[in-house]
């Protein structure tokens, strides 16, 4: 089974270095990594800029049976962009994505200032805030819930390099894809 490794882990000072560990983690669970800064079997041809990077990226997902998404906020209150992308594209091939995130906090309680307005949260501008007691945005965990996959969320900070809930999303993985055997 080939899982594709979404998360901004690309962007870390030794990208290669995490990518390479997550796969060990992978292989020691019977399963084929895929790491975003893997070579595709086809690649793109033309200058290697954004669009590359682009085609790349969803030539891995393409060949993938699932997803495992780290959706730690990301350069701000939030997931990755890019790895958001990955998870709904991958949901969007019918395919099961698992997530998860090294930080404890509701996504609301991330968003700060906050204060309630009539029962409702509002950002410093005045916008609503979802307030669901969820990691991440709604639609993020619903993608997750409906695929069958699972949304985890540390119990305490951990750094960017922890691969502990990383591999707890392996685990559940295969539970999940023995279960349909």
């Amino acid at each position: 089974m080939r899982i594709y490794l979404a998360g901004p882990e690309v962007f870390l000072p030794d990208p290669l270095a995490l990518g390479a560990a997550k796969k060990a983690v992978c292989a020691r669970h019977g399963m084929q990594g895929v790491f975003p800064l893997d070579a595709p079997a086809l690649m793109p041809s033309g200058p290697p800029d954004w669009r590359r990077i682009h085609a790349a990226n969803e030539a891995h997902i393409q060949g993938c049976d699932a997803l495992v998404a780290n959706l730690t906020p990301f350069r701000g209150i939030a997931a990755d962009p890019g790895t958001v992308f990955e998870l709904g594209y991958m949901r969007g091939l019918g395919r099961p994505v698992f997530g998860y995130t090294h930080v404890p906090e509701d996504y609301r309680a991330r968003v700060a200032p906050a204060r309630q307005e009539a029962g409702v949260w509002r950002d410093a501008e005045g916008l609503e805030i979802e307030d669901f007691g969820l990691a991440e945005n709604l639609m993020l965990e619903g993608a997750i819930a409906a695929s069958g996959g699972v949304m985890l969320r540390a119990s305490a900070p951990l750094g960017w390099t922890d691969l502990s809930l990383f591999e707890e999303c392996l685990r559940a993985l295969r539970d999940r894809m023995m279960g349909e055997v």
